[in-house]
């Protein structure tokens, strides 16, 4: 029987609504105490004083590469990275090669992860075969095979048909449909958001519309199904607002926002002399929608962040700017440029704060943990909020380095990721 103590902890549970002193007692894998002082003999044991105890965070939006693009991102490697930055799970997008349509695939990748022994993995299939818009996916096969969504992230569904059909299908298996929301003929080669910016650096922009338009319809098509929707990456104020409208309504509307668009405007492009890592999609927006953004967080209106950690090889982001692939990494700058955004800054209370990357997304996507209630699997998080470090790409255990945020010194860091009541990974304190 394997004991785990964790001493002198701060508990924040925003499952329990839980901000308390306390220790934790972990038995073969699972909480088995939460109390003021524990004594356990034969048990390891953890000091945690000036740490924070917290149910694993959980990232539902990530590219793993594998199968297809192994050169970018393993599974082995982006789970490593998954654990270096606190997340004990994460979601992993189908735009693989081959796409993942088919339990095939589904199974491939949960093995993959299997024999990684890192994060939890959990596969996202793709809405439509080989995500080419036109017929949808064996939903049932690949929600049998381990999927726990569907999504054809990285392209839109063109089509409304399609669209609502996949929602209808969704509400047979009790999966959300992750929208990737991007009108392609609004786009129209776009590399950056079109305003003051983009017009001053010569760059073609994407329109705030481009993003809203499907936004608009797919929230109209979710109250057509009564389907549980799941709008990816947000960026912009007016989808904000369609999302806020849906919830009014009393429909089963979600959306998660990442770090990047929260942290950045599109100045930065400016300011970093067309550097590629601040290219992602959907883009850097004004200063206007990131204030809205970062509004709908502190109001309760975003349910969830989301890294959606994209690695590119640095040949592909040596490009020009108007070639470069969209995308930047994640995984290990997410909880300290949100924590040192919104609890330092903002002042947003730290059960909330957890709630966005531990509790909501296991709630909204069906997943194990996000909590630490006693019985519950021992999938933790610890966080050390006063530890300054800069970020380092060079330290990075993702394969890729195309960070936005290299340099910037941050507090909030993960110190430990105990996964099934087993520290995995370890950040050595400062």
């Amino acid at each position: 029987m394997s004991r785990l103590l964790i001493k002198h902890a701060r508990v924040i549970d925003p499952s329990q609504r839980l901000d308390e002193g306390l220790d934790v007692l972990v038995v073969d894998g699972r909480i088995a105490r939460l109390a003021e002082r524990i004594e356990e003999r034969g048990a390891e044991v953890i000091d945690a004083a000036g740490l924070m105890a917290t149910p694993g965070f959980i990232d539902v939006h990530t590219h793993l590469r594998e199968p297809g693009f192994e050169y970018k991102e393993t599974i082995a490697s982006g789970a490593a990275a998954a654990l270096a930055g606190g997340f004990t799970a994460v979601c992993c997008m189908p735009n693989t090669q081959p796409v993942n349509d088919s339990a095939a695939v589904t199974e491939f990748i949960r093995k993959r992860a299997e024999e990684a022994g890192a994060a939890r993995v959990y596969p996202i299939g793709a809405i439509s075969k080989g995500q080419a818009g036109e017929e949808l996916s064996e939903m049932g096969e690949m929600v049998r095979a381990g999927a726990v969504a569907v999504s054809d992230d990285g392209r839109p569904v063109r089509h409304a048909y399609l669209m609502r059909r996949a929602l209808e299908y969704s509400l047979l298996f009790g999966i959300p449909v992750v929208d990737h929301c991007e009108d392609p003929t609004l786009v129209a080669g776009g590399v950056m958001h079109e305003g003051a910016v983009s017009t001053r650096l010569g760059l073609r922009g994407i329109p705030a519309a481009a993003e809203e338009v499907v936004v608009a319809r797919d929230v109209i098509l979710a109250g057509l199904t009564g389907a549980r929707l799941h709008l990816a990456h947000l960026s912009t104020r007016q989808s904000l607002e369609w999302v806020r409208r849906a919830k009014s309504q009393g429909l089963a509307v979600s959306c998660e926002v990442t770090p990047h668009h929260l942290a950045l405007t599109d100045t930065a492009v400016l300011e970093s002399s067309y550097d590629t890592n601040f290219k992602m999609n959907p883009p850097l927006r004004s200063a206007e929608h990131v204030a809205a953004l970062l509004e709908g967080v502190l109001d309760g209106t975003v349910d969830c962040l989301a890294t959606d950690h994209a690695p590119h090889h640095a040949d592909e982001k040596a490009l020009e700017f108007d070639l470069a692939p969209f995308g930047v990494v994640g995984l290990e700058t997410a909880v300290p440029v949100t924590y040192d955004l919104f609890v330092r800054q903002h002042k947003l209370p730290l059960t909330r704060f957890v709630a966005l990357w531990s509790t909501n997304p296991a709630r909204l996507f069906s997943l194990p943990g996000g909590t630490l209630k006693v019985g519950s699997v021992a999938d933790m998080t610890l966080l050390d909020s006063e530890a300054r470090l800069p970020v380092n790409p060079d330290k990075f255990l993702s394969k890729s380095r195309n960070t936005p945020f290299a340099g910037r010194r941050l507090r909030g860091w993960p110190v430990a990721t105990i996964l099934g009541g087993k520290v995995v990974w370890r950040r050595e304190r400062r």
